[in-house]
């Protein structure tokens, strides 16, 4: 998604917190604007959405939008330079997109882990990741998220 692109989404989102409609939660927007915000690893965004969607995610136990924000949460941190934090929370992700069986989900946050493991210099590690998230992306042919991944392996 284009830096232009998450500012409209984000807009669109934040109207839609300010209606009501059957057929959308508060959890449903908070979730997709902390997701939108990870992806655009807008680190203000993150901390203004992903404790909204853990809250909103909690209430209902909805464990999808859960692991959602976790993953959030692991972008902020990793942004910030808490890595151990950023891990915990990229663990807890992964665990519930697991048992979930959600494969463009546990793709998504093992490159976020990849991407984890090379701000912390393991470069071992990041490349670990950054194949098992390839392999996931081209089982479902994700092919965006595959690209990403393989320039990642590539970048070294």
């Amino acid at each position: 998604m284009a830096e232009g692109e998450f500012a409209l989404v984000r807009q669109h989102l934040e109207i839609a917190l300010s209606k009501s409609a059957a057929w959308v939660g508060e959890h449903d927007l908070y979730a997709m604007l902390a997701d939108a915000a990870a992806q655009q690893r807008d680190e203000a965004a993150l901390r203004q959405y992903a404790p909204l969607a853990e809250e909103a995610a909690a209430r209902y136990d909805h464990k999808l939008y859960q692991a959602v924000a976790h993953r959030a949460w692991g972008v902020a941190h990793r942004l910030a330079g808490a890595h151990a934090e950023a891990e915990a929370r990229l663990s807890q992700a992964l665990q519930l997109f697991r048992g979930l069986g959600t494969r463009w989900q546990i793709g998504r946050t093992l490159f976020e882990l990849g991407k984890l493991a090379r701000a912390r210099g393991d470069s071992a590690g990041a490349r670990a990741h950054f194949l098992r998230a390839l392999t996931a992306f081209q089982e479902l042919w994700a092919a965006p998220d595959a690209a990403r991944a393989r320039a990642a392996l590539e970048a070294g």
